[in-house]
C-alpha cells in the first residue's frame, strides 16, 4: 500500500464507544445485519396502517437524520424509513471497504430485498441521488416512485464551489485537509457545511445547529469518519467516468418509475443548470425548481418538498388520501416552479 492510500477501517467489533446518535421524538432506530454490512435504519411510524413504504437515502457526509423533517411531513402519506449508508451515521464501515456507488446501491438493494416491505417510494439526495438512480435502473421492481433532491449525476463543467469536495477523492488531500483543520471546532465545521449546503444558512434553527454540532462531535471520534468520506467521494468521481450501460445518465434513461426532480437555485454542489438535462433523461419526470434553496431542499423547505411529493402521488394514482387542490403552486410566487415531462 502506498503512502497516499488510506488505511483500512477497523472492524466494527473493534470500534470505540462514542456518544449515542440523536433520535427525534416519534422516531426509532434499529440495526440490521446483512451480508458484509450492518445498516442502521431510522423509522417513523406512519399515521395509520396500510400506507405504502418509503426509503430515504442521504448524501455524502450526511446521515438518516437529514430526512427527519421530511419524514415527519410525510407520515400521513408513507410508512417511512431512512437508512445510514455503510460508514455514515450510525452504520459501521462495510466489511470489504467498498464505498463505490455500486456498493452503496447494493447495500440499499440488500436491505429492500430483506425487509419484506415490497416496492418503495425511494428518495435520494446528492450522493444518495446517484445511488437511488442506480437502484431504480437495475431493480425497477423495488421502486414505486423516485424522488431526487439535487442528485449527484455527472457534470462536464463542475461548479468551482464543488471542487473542494471533489478533491477529497485525490490521494493525500484528506490527510492535508485534516491537518489544516485540526484546530477547527465542531461548530466551525458545522457552520461551514451549512454555508456550503444551505441556500440560506439563516433557515437553520438554533436547535438544529446544536443537534448538528453534537452529531459532528460524535462523528469526529469515529476512526473511519474521513475514510468513509474520502472513499465515497472517490467512488462518486469514479462513477462519473464510467461509460456504457453503467453510466449514470444512461441508467437515468432506464428508470421506469415516475420521478420527481428537485433542484435548488443556490446549490453550490450540484449545478442548477443540470435540472433541464435530468428532466429530459428521466422518461417520466416532474421538475421542481426552488430558486432560494441550496443542496438540501428537504431540510430547508420540507413543507414544499412534501407538497410536491403528494402531488406526484395524486398524479400517479398512488395517493392514500390527499386534497388534490393542495398543489406545489401553493408555495407562493417566486418560491417554486414546476413542470412535467413524459415519455
Amino acid at each position: 500500500m502506498s503512502s497516499t492510500e488510506l488505511p483500512s477501517a477497523p472492524a466494527a467489533s473493534a470500534l470505540p464507544k462514542v456518544a449515542t446518535v440523536r433520535v427525534a421524538e416519534g422516531e426509532r432506530l434499529r440495526s440490521v445485519g446483512l451480508p458484509g454490512i450492518t445498516l442502521t435504519v431510522r423509522a417513523r411510524p406512519p399515521a395509520r396502517e396500510g400506507l405504502a413504504p418509503a426509503l430515504y437515502v442521504h448524501g455524502l457526509g450526511g446521515s438518516s437524520q437529514n430526512w427527519s423533517a421530511l419524514m415527519q411531513q410525510l407520515e400521513g402519506e408513507v410508512d417511512g424509513e431512512a437508512v445510514d449508508l455503510p460508514g455514515f451515521g450510525d452504520s459501521p464501515p462495510p466489511d470489504d471497504g467498498d464505498y463505490s456507488i455500486t456498493a452503496h446501491a447494493r447495500a440499499v438493494i440488500r436491505y429492500l430485498d430483506s425487509s419484506g416491505r415490497g416496492s418503495v417510494h425511494l428518495f435520494g439526495n446528492s450522493l444518495g441521488g446517484a445511488v437511488t438512480t442506480r437502484v431504480a435502473a437495475v431493480r425497477p421492481d423495488l421502486v414505486r416512485t423516485l424522488t431526487l433532491v439535487s442528485p449527484a449525476l455527472p457534470e462536464i463543467r463542475v461548479q468551482r464551489t464543488a471542487v473542494p469536495t471533489g478533491l477529497l477523492a485525490v490521494p493525500g488531500v484528506t490527510a492535508l485537509f485534516t491537518r489544516f483543520t485540526r484546530g477547527w471546532t465542531a461548530e466551525q465545521r458545522v457552520r461551514g457545511v451549512m454555508h456550503l449546503c444551505y441556500g440560506d444558512p439563516g433557515r437553520a434553527t438554533p436547535e438544529g445547529i446544536r443537534n448538528a454540532v453534537e452529531e459532528m462531535e460524535r462523528r469526529l471520534q469515529l476512526p473511519y469518519f474521513w475514510d468513509a468520506m474520502t472513499r465515497s467521494a472517490r467512488g462518486l468521481v469514479n462513477a462519473y467516468t464510467l461509460g456504457g450501460q453503467h453510466a449514470l445518465w444512461r441508467q437515468a434513461e432506464r428508470v421506469l418509475a415516475p420521478t420527481l426532480l428537485i433542484y435548488g437555485g443556490r446549490d453550490q454542489l450540484v449545478g442548477y443548470r443540470m435540472s433541464r438535462r435530468a428532466a429530459h433523461s428521466f422518461r417520466d419526470s416532474r421538475l421542481l425548481t426552488l430558486p432560494d434553496a441550496g443542496h438540501v431542499a428537504m431540510m430547508e423547505y420540507p413543507g414544499i418538498v412534501a407538497r410536491a411529493f403528494r402531488e406526484l402521488l395524486v398524479e400517479t394514482g398512488q395517493s392514500p388520501a390527499v386534497n388534490p387542490r393542495e398543489r406545489v403552486s401553493a408555495a407562493g410566487p417566486g418560491d417554486a416552479a414546476s413542470e412535467k415531462s413524459g415519455s
